[in-house]
Formats: C-alpha cells, sequence, structure tokens
C-alpha cells in the first residue's frame, strides 16, 4: 500500500542517471567477470590465502571483555599504610584531593569516602577510601585530551603525597569489577597457598614483575600483614625460678590493660560489672607494658621484661579466603593496551622468572576471566547462529549444495571484518563478537540474491552455465550492491561516533561494515566461480583439483554435513548384532557375573551361636550366664574354595566363548545360504524367461505346422518346473531369513548384502596355536581345573574345625577368698574348641569320586582335541573339493557353457534344431 501512494505512476521511458551509472557498472562487471572465470584455480586459491591470513591476523589482535566507557568522572581507589587511624587517612586524603583541585582545572569537585558506613554494605578498611572526582565538560579540559592521559597525569602528581596509592578508574566499571570478582582492578591475580608469609612474598614479586609489563597501571598489592602487635614471649625457666606460672602473669597482664571484674555496682534496679585496671598514662608505651609489676608467692614483685621478652611485631592484618583456601590479591589496571594481551605477556613472565613452592598456584580474574568465560559462551553460540543460518538456506532452496555455496560468503565476510578491526587497531570484544554473528547473517542475502537469479534462468531454459551466471550477475548488481551499501552505511555513524557509549558500538559496527564491503566484493566474483564448478556437467570425469580447492574451502568452514546413505548388511554387521543381542549369549554373560558375584561368597562363616542361661548352676543362689561362640574350618579350606569358585566362572566365560563362537557359525551359514540362494532365484529367473521364449516359439512352430505337439508340452512341462524351483527358492529364502532374524534378535527381516560374491581357492594350514585357543579345548582345561578344586575342596575337609567362644556369668555366694560375692560380680572365660573329623570314610569317598570326575574331564579334554582336529581335516577336505569346482567354472565351465547357450540359441532361432 505504501509504495503505491509513494511511487510515482508515470512511466518514464528515458533512463535516469542512476540508470546510466548502473548500466556502465553492469557492463564494466561483466567484462571483468567474464576475465575471472577463466582463471577459477587462482581466485579460489587468493581467497584461502586471505582467509588463512585473516585468522592469523585475528589470532593476533589481542582480547577484551568490553571496551571501557568513559563514563565522565574518575573513582580513586586510595590507600594509605596499613594501620593507620582516621585522622590520618582524612589528612592524607585531604592533601590529595587539594593537589587534584589546584593543579587540574578539569576537576570540579572531590567526594571522597572512608571506611563504612552504618549499614557494611560495602566493607573497607580505615586506610581505604573512595575518592569521587567530578570533572568537567571534555571540551573545557587543557592538561589531557584523554581520560587515560588525564589518569596518568593525576597520578604522577600524587606521587608527592607519602605513603599513598592511588587508582584512576571509572566509578560504574570500578563497582562491576569488585561485584564480579571481589576486587576494583582491571585484571586480579590471585596467590593460593597456606603460609600468611610467604603469600605475602609471592605476592611482591609478582606485583614487581606486573609493573615490567607495558600497559600495566595502578599495581595494587593486597596487605595481608602490617599491623602492629605487643608480642609477650615468656621465659620459662626464669618463671620457673620464680615459681610463677603462666596463667599467674597472664591475669595480672589482661588485669592490668584489658581491665578484671572487682565487683559490681547498683542504681536502683540495674546493676554494672565494675572493672579495675591501670590509668591511661600507665597504658600508652611499649615501656609501660615492659616495667608491669608481677607479684610472686615468695611476696615480692618482679618486672614483666625480667619474666618474658616483650616487643612490637608486625602482625597479620587479614587473611582472606576462597574456596577455603588462603589467597592474596594483586590487581592493575590496564591502559593504552588490550586486557588479553597483557595478561598473556604477564603469564610468560610468571612463568619464567617466578618458581611457586608445591600447593600454591596462580589464577588470574577481573576483566580477563569475563573474556574467557564470554569467549565460552561465544564458542556455543556462534556454531548454533552457523547452523540456524545453514538450515534456513536448505529449506529456501531445498538443497545442501546451494546452501553450501551461498554460505561462502560467510569465511568472505570475516575476512573483511577481521583485517578492518586491525587497520582501527581494536581488539577483539564481546561487541566484536555480537558483530560478527549480526555479519553473517547479512552476508548471506548476497548469495541467495544471486542464486535465486541462477536458479530462475535455468528453469527458463538456460543451459549454459557460463551465460546463466554472466547474465545473472548482471541483472542482479544493484540488489547486491543495495544490500552491502545500506547496512554498511547505516552502520556508518556508530563506527565513527565520539559520544558516550561509542566505544561499545564501535567494534560492532566495524566488524560489518568492513566484512560487508569485502564479502560483496569477493562474493561478486567467487560465487559465481563456485556455481559453475558445482553445476558445470562432470561428464563421468573425475573430480578436478579446483573441485578439491572448493572442498578444502568448505572444510575451512567447519560446516557440519550429514550425508546419508543406504546402511548395507554385511556379514561383519551381522556378526556385531549377534554378539551384542543374541538372547543366548545375554543369558551366559549373565552367568558369567552370577559366578563374579559367587566369588565373595568363598569366606562363608556358619551363624554365630548366642546363649543365656539362668537359675541355680553354681549354688542355691539364682545365677545367670551368657556366651557367644562362633565355629570355622582352617583358612586352607576357605583358599580351596575360592579356587573352585574361580574355576566355575571359568567354564561359565568358556562357555559364553562357546555360545559366541556357535552363534557367529550359524550367523555366517545363514548368512551365505541366503546369497546362495539370492544367485539361484537369478538363475532361475534366467531360466524361466529363457524357457518362455522357448514356450512362445513352440507355440508358434505348432501353429505353423513346423512341429508337434510335443515339443510344445516339453517346453511347458519346463517353465512349470523352473517355476516350482523359484517358489521353493523363495520359501528357503523367507526360512533362513526368518531363522537369522531370530540369532540377531531383530524385529526386521535382514537382506544380506555382498560386495563381491567370488571367492578364490587357497592353501590351508592348521596353526597349532589357534588350536590351543579352541573355545571347546579351554572348557576342557578349565572343566579338568574345577573338578581339581572341588577335591581340593574335599581334602581341606578333612582338616579340624575351630570354636571360639566367651562366657560372662555370676557366681553367688562366699569364695575362696571368704568374700561373699554378689549378682553385680561377673566372670568371665574364653573357650577354644577343636572339632576332628574321626569317621572319615564317607568324605574320602567324596575326594575318590572328584578325582575320578577330574580324570573323566581329563579324557573329554583328549577327545574334544581329536574330534576337532578330524572335523578340522575334513573342513579342509570338502573346502578343497569345493575349490577345486569353482576354479573349474571360473576357468572354463562358465566360459562353455555361455558358448553352448550362445550356439544352441542362434541355431534355434535359425531353425536348425528344435526345442527338443
Amino acid at each position: 500500500m505504501m509504495s503505491s501512494l509513494v511511487i510515482s505512476k508515470k512511466i518514464r521511458k528515458e533512463p535516469t542517471w542512476s540508470d546510466k551509472l548502473m548500466s556502465k557498472l553492469e557492463n564494466f562487471y561483466s567484462r571483468i567477470l567474464a576475465v575471472v572465470l577463466k582463471f577459477p584455480k587462482l581466485v579460489i586459491a587468493t581467497v584461502l590465502i586471505l582467509f588463512a591470513g585473516s585468522l592469523f591476523v585475528l589470532s593476533r589482535l589481542g582480547g577484551e571483555f568490553i571496551p571501557s566507557l568513559e563514563e565522565g568522572d574518575f573513582a580513586v581507589d586510595t590507600r594509605v599504610l596499613t594501620g593507620s587511624s582516621l585522622q590520618t587517612t582524612i589528612d592524607q586524603t585531604q592533601k590529595t584531593a587539594k593537589i587534584l583541585l589546584d593543579r587540574f582545572p578539569e576537576v570540579e569537585k572531590v567526594v571522597t569516602k572512608i571506611g563504612s558506613g552504618e549499614v557494611p554494605t560495602d566493607p573497607m578498611p580505615m586506610e581505604a577510601s573512595d575518592m569521587m572526582v567530578i570533572l568537567k565538560d571534555k571540551k573545557e579540559w587543557v592538561t589531557a585530551h584523554t581520560f587515560n592521559d588525564l589518569a596518568d597525569t593525576m597520578g604522577r602528581a600524587l606521587q608527592d603525597v607519602p605513603g599513598i596509592t592511588a587508582g584512576f578508574q571509572y566509578p560504574v566499571q570500578m563497582r562491576f569489577n569488585e561485584l564480579m570478582t571481589g576486587a576494583r582492578q582491571d585484571v586480579v591475580c590471585k596467590i593460593f597457598g597456606e603460609d600468611l608469609d610467604t603469600l605475602a612474598s609471592l605476592a611482591s614479586k609478582l606485583g614487581a614483575l606486573v609493573n615490567k609489563v607495558k600497559g600495566s597501571q595502578d599495581v595494587y598489592i593486597e596487605t595481608v600483614t602490617g599491623i602492629p602487635q605487643i608480642v609477650v614471649n615468656y621465659k620459662r625457666p626464669v618463671l620457673a625460678e620464680y615459681n610463677l606460672h603462666v596463667e599467674d602473669v597472664n591475669q595480672v597482664l589482661q588485669a592490668a590493660f584489658a581491665g578484671q571484674v572487682a565487683g559490681q555496682v547498683f542504681e536502683g534496679e540495674r546493676r554494672f560489672d565494675l572493672a579495675v585496671r591501670l590509668k591511661t598514662e600507665k597504658r600508652r608505651n611499649l615501656e609501660d607494658v615492659q616495667q608491669l609489676l608481677v607479684p610472686t608467692p615468695a611476696g615480692t614483685q618482679v618486672p614483666l621484661y625480667i619474666l618474658a621478652d616483650v616487643a612490637i611485631k608486625d602482625g597479620p592484618n587479614q587473611i582472606q579466603r576462597e574456596d577455603a583456601k588462603r589467597r592474596i590479591v594483586v590487581g592493575f589496571n590496564v591502559r593504552s593496551r588490550d586486557v588479553q594481551s597483557v595478561v598473556n605477556e604477564l603469564q610468560l613472565v610468571v612463568d619464567k622468572n617466578l618458581r611457586l613452592p608445591t600447593g600454591y598456584y596462580i589464577t588470574y580474574g577481573g576483566a580477563f576471566e569475563n573474556l574467557r568465560q564470554a569467549k565460552d559462551r561465544l564458542s556455543i553460540a556462534v556454531p548454533v547462529s552457523l547452523l540456524l543460518i545453514f538450515f534456513l538456506l536448505y529449506f529456501a532452496f531445498n538443497s545442501i549444495k546451494q546452501g553450501l555455496l551461498i554460505y561462502s560468503a560467510i569465511p568472505l565476510s570475516a575476512i573483511g571484518g577481521i583485517f578492518l578491526l586491525a587497520l582501527r587497531g581494536l581488539p577483539f570484544s564481546i561487541s566484536a563478537g555480537v558483530g560478527f554473528i549480526a555479519l553473517f547473517g547479512v552476508a548471506v542475502l548476497n548469495g541467495i540474491v544471486l542464486i535465486a537469479e541462477f536458479n530462475r534462468l535455468r528453469k527458463d531454459g538456460e543451459q549454459d552455465v557460463y551465460q546463466t551466471v554472466l547474465k545473472g550477475t548482471k541483472v542482479r548488481l544493484r540488489p547486491v550492491l543495495m544490500t552491502a551499501l545500506v547496512a554498511s552505511l547505516g552502520f556508518l555513524p556508530m563506527a565513527l561516533s565520539k559520544g558516550a557509549g561509542a566505544e561499545v558500538q564501535r567494534p560492532l559496527a566495524t566488524v560489518v561494515i568492513g566484512g560487508l564491503l569485502l564479502a560483496t566484493f569477493l562474493t561478486l566474483f567467487v560465487l559465481p566461480i563456485l556455481y559453475v564448478l558445482f553445476e558445470k556437467p562432470s561428464k563421468n570425469k573425475p573430480m578436478s583439483k579446483s573441485m578439491h580447492v572448493v572442498s578444502l574451502l568448505f572444510v575451512a568452514l567447519s560446516l557440519p554435513q550429514w550425508l546419508t546413505a543406504q546402511q548395507k548388511f554385511t556379514l561383519q554387521q551381522a556378526m556385531d548384532s549377534a554378539i551384542s543381542r543374541n538372547l543366548l549369549l545375554k543369558q551366559d554373560r549373565l552367568k558369567v557375573d552370577y559366578h563374579q558375584q559367587m566369588l565373595s561368597t568363598a569366606v562363608a562363616l556358619p551363624g554365630s551361636s548366642i546363649f543365656l542361661e539362668a537359675g541355680q548352676l553354681n549354688s542355691a543362689f539364682i545365677d545367670n550366664k551368657m556366651g557367644i561362640s562362633q565355629s570355622f574350618y582352617a583358612p586352607g579350606y576357605y583358599k580351596k574354595q575360592k579356587q573352585l569358585l574361580q574355576s566355575e566362572k571359568k567354564i561359565a566365560e568358556s562357555q559364553t566363548g562357546i555360545t559366541e563362537l556357535s552363534v557367529k557359525k550359524d550367523v555366517a551359514s545363514l548368512f551365505y545360504r541366503l546369497l546362495v540362494l539370492e544367485e539361484r532365484e537369478k538363475l532361475w529367473m534366467r531360466s524361466d524367461s529363457l524357457l518362455s521364449a522357448f514356450e512362445k516359439r513352440s507355440r508358434l512352430r505348432v501353429n505353423e505346422g513346423e512341429s508337434s505337439q510335443l515339443e510344445l508340452s516339453t517346453a511347458s512341462i519346463q517353465r512349470g518346473a523352473a517355476q516350482v524351483q523359484l517358489q521353493n527358492i523363495r520359501r528357503d529364502i523367507k526360512k533362513y531369513q526368518t531363522q537369522l532374524v531370530f540369532l540377531l534378535n531383530l524385529d526386521e527381516l535382514p537382506i544380506p548384502v555382498s560386495s563381491d560374491f567370488r571367492y578364490g581357492a587357497g592353501q590351508v594350514q592348521m596353526d597349532s596355536a589357534l588350536m590351543a585357543q579352541h573355545p571347546w579345548l579351554q572348557w576342557g582345561q578349565d572343566k579338568q581345573k574345577q573338578y581339581q578344586a572341588m577335591t581340593g575342596v574335599e581334602k581341606s575337609k578333612l582338616m579340624p574345625e575351630f570354636t571360639l567362644g566367651y562366657t560372662n556369668m555370676s557366681i553367688r555366694g562366699i569364695g575362696a577368698d571368704d568374700k561373699f560375692y554378689d549378682a553385680s560380680k561377673r566372670f568371665h572365660t574364653a573357650q577354644l574348641g577343636i572339632a576332628i573329623p574321626l569317621f572319615t570314610a564317607a568324605q574320602k569317598a567324596r575326594i575318590r569320586s572328584s578325582m575320578i570326575q577330574a580324570r573323566i574331564a581329563g579324557e573329554e579334554m583328549d577327545y574334544l582335541e581329536k574330534k576337532l582336529r578330524q572335523d578340522w581335516n575334513e573342513a579342509v577336505q570338502d573346502y578343497q573339493v569345493a575349490s577345486a569346482q569353482l576354479q573349474y567354472f571360473q576357468d572354463s565351465g562358465i566360459r562353455e557353457a555361455k558358448q553352448i547357450e550362445f550356439t544352441a540359441t542362434r541355431q534355434l532361432q535359425q531353425g536348425e534344431i528344435n526345442f527338443l
């Protein structure tokens, strides 16, 4: 509707200036394209070189999380010496604020916050303060022209204030850094370890290394020590001389300086503890502590410095933990350089110059950690977006090939985006990553326009690929240029803007503009070349080198391609399916698991016996008695029992091997039977067609009076016999397929496929080593070992059986020591019993029977080995006979049969012979 209102309804036949301009551009582009189409290898090779070069440039760009936004003000993280008083912090910050106000006309006002408020949402020590420097409009600046230069100049000016460190950042950025990483600096290096002194030493060394890296500013080393403390170290030998205890001296020291409750004071109904301690004048200096008098048990008083060493030492300031580990922070800001390159250089310097003790390690956080996490998220978002673009292209053209052709615009657009980022000196950031995602979506539009036009021309009857390309590109040059220029010009203000927020928009716009411009230029030449290579008739020739180069181009894009092909049911696939799905094999594997669990029952003790008695056990008094006993065999019995269970497991494993071998044999037999039946079916179908032709000829000869009815009847009977054979073969195929379904445990009828149904004859030799590994022989050996282990178990039952017991009882009455013992006095006894088998005839008979079974297993083993060798020899003989027959048919039989068939057919057609 809007077009009908805006566009003029008058048809102008004269070309406008834009038509004339586009006509010249189309003619110029067509001439160049005609030349470029003659050098496809050179063009594709050039594109691949540019793509490889762009990847190299991308690896050297560096990276940052998001560009720093110029917020208009500074947040100065100001710190004085650890342990400083509130008044010291106020004095130092006032000096700092005065320098900034006096020396820098850009500063409008300075507001300082020291310590924490009543609601400690932002806890800070007294030596730390936040100084908010409110700046005037950038047009009024005279000292510097950029925020980085102004921060450097202010930092040098604040060096005139002794004992103070200052770090310049933007207010919002500093708060976000603190919320996300726990520190205010751009990059936070955390050293984890156990000892605070070691952590402080490593942090000092790391801070010195950070200062050597270009781009690092405002280095901050977290202070974990430096709080002055009075340490009293007692001299224990001296304390012993004065007969004093450490607790006594501590009590005097606490009462003198901290105070001790001496009583209570009442005011009405309220009461208060009354604490007594030294006067304030006596508690100010170290000498006051040293001169403190300590009373001794002898009634004298001794100064504390005689009893202990009293000195002022630096103690721990704070102990920070993360993930239950002690850590110390070394933070710094980054200026005039990207975060990734600074951290990479710092990691190299640290690995080379800083040796960490065992158990100590360094992590790099802050903006660098945010960048790493963002890259991890982009590594998922970018492939997903590329995949969605490909799906949309496939749904639009219903062709994987044409979708890949259009997809070639994506690496072409990436080339331009990367190179323009490098030319403008911008590192890779999340803004640039989002720009690449947007660029990939827009870049394919040119390919869609061209491929749609090519398809339209081919549908209209244009068969020549070169003419299709030349005509289509000439017609669609204007839409292609409009698509690229409109998007590029739309992002141009973002790329050139210098206002608030331009730092984040600039990388995104740079990527889109550079990518679209170069992608449009390359697409106008590369896409037609690829279309010609893909759509040009092959004439059954092998793939050219140009097509190999094109394939390499798409491999470089790392595009997922799913090529579906019909799955053939080969013998190996049938074997694999049978091994994993056969029901008998599943049962045997469960039996192996059963015997594996039974190994834990080797040491199975009988139930413990617990008894309780009460009554006149020892005298007329009522006594009680309780106890527990446990019986067990000698340790050798349990060892033999475990050997027996292990042998039973081995038998189950051997049985599984036998079943697997049997299943493989049955699968192979059915597989080849089906292949043979399929070949027979083909032969009988050919025979049926021949007999059908003979029947038709015989009927014609009978109708013409050239032959008798006997020839026609014979031909009909022969054809009927062939059809009966075909029915029998198809019935057998269905039967064997059903058996194969049962073996493979499938739901569908399998169709065996073999790529080559010819087999060559050869010499087959027996391998003794392989014969010894046959599952049947392994089963026989394991069976023999089972009976031997069973004999050992039966023999171990002739060993004594032991019993251990414990009894607790009461004996009321007068004992031998003339003392009366009541029920509360308990008496203990221990028992050790041995059960020796005296009547061993039955057990020895069991031993002899198991030994006989072992000999039976040995004889069975010999029989199995001889039977296997006999079966092997018979199979080899059958194989040699079949190979000789096969060799005859391959050498001469098939050729002579074809000659007989050809001669008989020709003579029958010429009337020299009849069907009989």
